[in-house]
């Protein structure tokens, strides 16, 4: 997509779009959530609240996160952040419904991925909701594949059933 535009969060002008991003995001995990599996995982401003008081995690060197901007405005983000020894974790890639088909997705995951290979992981992991398909086909795309809950993961054990757990080797995928 020749308009859009990925760089790094930059507090001091996107704070604001990136709540109502991240925002709508967990309004719609919460939605679909309930919609599957008759589950809520908490109020979407205290997400949202917590989330932005923690931005320090996904600081560089070691972790960023990614805003994907088209002429309509802020259309996505992903955020890289330590996990474990060797390892960090992706956290946060959500497209917002209109944009989604326009490559914004493989953007985000193909910068994040080479951010990780800056920063020196060795392996990176995530996790997302079952009924996020369309994420783990994509993640899958990039070499991901299903591994085990890992305690690192924000996501509590009651709700392990209904997600996603992935892993990606960076020694074998450079």
């Amino acid at each position: 997509m020749s308009d859009l535009t990925l760089r790094p969060l930059d507090p001091d002008r996107d704070l604001a779009d990136l709540r109502d991003l991240w925002h709508e995001y967990l309004e719609w995990g919460n939605d679909e959530l309930q919609r599957h599996y008759g589950l809520r995982m908490g109020a979407a401003d205290a997400m949202v609240a917590d989330g932005l008081s923690h931005l320090d995690e996904f600081a560089p060197p070691r972790g960023c996160l990614l805003l994907a901007h088209t002429p309509a405005g802020l259309m996505g983000s992903i955020a890289l952040r330590p996990s474990a020894p060797g390892a960090g974790e992706l956290k946060r890639l959500y497209v917002r419904p209109p944009a989604r088909g326009l490559g914004l997705g493989q953007a985000l995951v193909t910068a994040a991925l080479q951010r990780a290979r800056e920063a020196g992981y060795l392996r990176l992991r995530l996790d997302s909701a079952r009924f996020m398909a369309s994420a783990h086909a994509l993640y899958r795309q990039h070499g991901f594949t299903d591994c085990e809950p890992y305690a690192e993961s924000e996501v509590p054990p009651p709700y392990w059933p209904h997600w996603v757990f992935m892993q990606l080797s960076l020694t074998d995928s450079a």
